[in-house]
């Protein structure tokens, strides 16, 4: 195991003496093992928390009046609009009588819950809780489309009572800011801030101790204080579950697609630490494969994350109302579904030469020292090649913004050094 000291001594000097993407107690679990010796235990830890971000559940609980518009944030929020395909059924009645499931699209493990309306006669604020089964969700975000009453102030207090977060959310803000467009006096700030007095000095005559409100419209969902909300979840979630909830955001704003380039680039370190591993077994063959099915993997899933492939861009582009080739021109990279393993290892070809195969044969064959080799240049192609793809699509994830919601200002390029 001399390759894996040698190879977490990089690692650690490299991002200083941390390890981006764990868990504090993943973390510790690491340091704890390399200082016992122990390397596979800690390549171990290593591996189980790249799986734990497959694996870990999300579960977020949208609930509210009936008629405030769950569905419709719902979909927002998972970047659909209300007529897209797998959306939440919308309407100008009451559509949520039952507790309804909604996996994301292309996160299997983030799960978004629309809950039925609470103070209908079936659900009331005091047993509302257990009927929806209240332990299963992560965080609540509590909607009111005009002012919060005595209901949304009663079932805050049941869910903090549970030791659980909730998120008070006025929705529909588009709609009063339409209606108020046409008085001399209009002016937009004046008007949110009033809205959002409103709501605070509601809750807080309903027994809330310093409430704070975001005001959001589903229809123009960066608008507003989407953006604060979504901030405040990101930065209130736990290690994997805030890794998970960010990638699974719309990319609608240059700061989203900022953060979930810096949490891929945490991540990148995991993926070359198993070309690594592999590589220190002298079977070159299974070292390609296993580096070619690495970067397929993951280029993959980048383009997934920041909406290049094929459904995003269709959604995308019937919501902006433009062509999907118009979106599609912009774009550099191959879209998700042109990744293949034929591709992947061209690229590694043009990344350590011809001679992959070859190389990484004669070297593995040297004793010790060979395999040291071996699993440092597996490591620190692989890390580069990654961190080269994923600087591509942040590109154009960004172009693909500009293009769809020009014309806008500058924006700074997202590439940064590694």
């Amino acid at each position: 195991m001399e390759q894996l000291k040698v190879i977490f001594g990089n690692i650690f000097t490299k991002h200083r003496n941390t390890l981006p993407g764990l868990s504090e107690q993943e973390t510790d679990e690491v340091k704890a093992a390399i200082e016992a010796g122990d390397l596979s235990l800690a390549a171990y830890v290593v591996q189980r928390s790249d799986e734990l971000l497959k694996t870990t559940e999300l579960n977020i609980a949208i609930t509210g009046e009936s008629g405030a518009g769950k569905s419709s944030f719902l979909n927002a929020l998972r970047g659909l609009g209300d007529e897209d395909e797998g959306s939440a059924e919308t309407g100008v009645v009451e559509t949520t009588k039952v507790l309804k499931r909604y996996q994301h699209a292309k996160y299997a493990n983030v799960i978004f819950w629309d809950l039925p309306g609470i103070g209908t006669p079936a659900f009331q604020p005091e047993t509302y809780l257990e009927q929806v089964t209240f332990s299963r969700y992560d965080f609540f975000i509590i909607l009111a489309s005009e002012r919060f009453r005595a209901n949304h102030a009663k079932l805050a207090q049941e869910i903090h009572k549970m030791g659980k977060k909730f998120y008070f959310v006025r929705s529909k803000v588009d709609l009063d800011i339409y209606n108020e467009k046409h008085k001399k006096s209009f002016n937009e700030e004046r008007t949110l801030e009033k809205i959002r007095n409103d709501c605070i000095n509601n809750l807080s005559g309903e027994g809330m101790s310093s409430p704070q409100v975001f005001l959001v419209s589903s229809r123009e969902f960066q608008k507003y204080d989407s953006p604060k909300l979504q901030k405040k979840l990101l930065k209130e979630l736990g290690s994997h579950k805030k890794h998970i909830f960010l990638l699974a955001l719309p990319n609608l704003s240059q700061p989203i697609l900022e953060k979930k380039k810096k949490a891929q680039q945490r991540q990148i370190w995991k993926q070359a630490l198993k070309s690594c591993i592999i590589a220190a077994v002298p079977l070159p063959a299974l070292s390609v494969k296993c580096d070619v099915d690495i970067l397929v993997d993951n280029m993959r899933a980048y383009c997934e994350s920041f909406g290049l492939d094929d459904i995003s861009l269709v959604i995308l582009a019937s919501q902006v109302g433009k062509p999907v080739a118009e979106l599609k021109d912009v774009i550099k990279s191959p879209l998700a579904k042109e990744i293949s393993k034929e591709m992947a290892k061209k690229l590694l070809a043009q990344a350590t030469g011809e001679g992959l195969m070859v190389v990484k044969h004669f070297v593995s064959m040297i004793p010790v020292v060979g395999t040291i080799l071996a699993a440092e240049r597996s490591y620190t192609v692989t890390y580069k090649m990654l961190n080269s793809f994923l600087d591509g699509v942040a590109e154009d994830a960004q172009r693909v913004l500009i293009k769809h919601r020009s014309p806008v200002t500058h924006l700074a390029p997202l590439v940064q050094s590694h």
